[in-house]
């Protein structure tokens, strides 16, 4: 009976062992590698198998290296990494490009060999303009305190003091004019006294010569 279990469980392992690899195979040898451009300076790229053209379910070693068109810069090797905005088969760069053009390659090593290669243009991005922003204007409160004796005062008070303070002409000629009529009754008085005693001193001589 132990015979027979270890016999299947030998024929089980053996089993696997044709089948695994008949399945790596079944996908092919070699991957095929896609540049599709770039999003915010980081490339994207789609990688399938070569031969059924299905997505890479496993990870993915791969290294990503960008020269500049003239040659004088060399950025890399970035990282590719799964890129969760796109589809099953898109991959992306954990690092992002500056602005400029780039030739861009990419070359994987597992779980098959695989290459591609694009020229890439980063723009340049403007930063996003600040709105300005104006402070609310705040009215200031009429003062309530009476005017000081320093300030100038209002127009309506300006004649009421001239007013008060210039005599009246109509006043004055009034004035005058009792004055002139009180003095007038007085001279008058004092003139009717004076006659009436020089009467009298008179009517008294007269009387003194007739008596003499």
């Amino acid at each position: 009976m132990r015979i027979r279990i270890v016999f299947s469980a030998a024929l089980a392992a053996l089993g696997l062992m044709f089948l695994l690899p008949a399945t790596a195979h079944a996908h092919g040898d070699t991957v095929k590698v896609v540049v599709t451009g770039q999003r915010e300076g980081r490339v994207t790229a789609d990688v399938t198998w070569e031969n059924d053209g299905d997505a890479v379910d496993e990870a993915v070693a791969a290294t990503v290296n960008a020269v500049s068109v003239d040659g004088t810069r060399t950025l890399g090797p970035y990282r590719l990494v799964r890129d969760p905005a796109a589809a099953p088969a898109g991959w992306t760069t954990a690092e992002a490009l500056p602005p400029g053009s780039w030739k861009v390659g990419i070359d994987v090593g597992f779980p098959a060999l695989g290459h591609g290669e694009l020229e890439v243009a980063v723009p340049v991005v403007d930063p996003a303009p600040v709105a300005s922003v104006t402070p609310p204007v705040i009215p200031s409160a009429a003062p309530t305190s009476a005017p000081s004796a320093a300030s100038p005062a209002s127009p309506a008070s300006a004649p009421a003091a001239s007013s008060a303070q210039a005599p009246d002409p109509a006043a004055d000629s009034q004035g005058y004019a009792v004055w002139w009529t009180t003095a007038g009754v007085a001279v008058t008085a004092v003139a009717g006294a004076a006659v009436g005693l020089l009467l009298r001193r008179r009517r008294r001589r007269v009387r003194l010569d007739r008596l003499g």
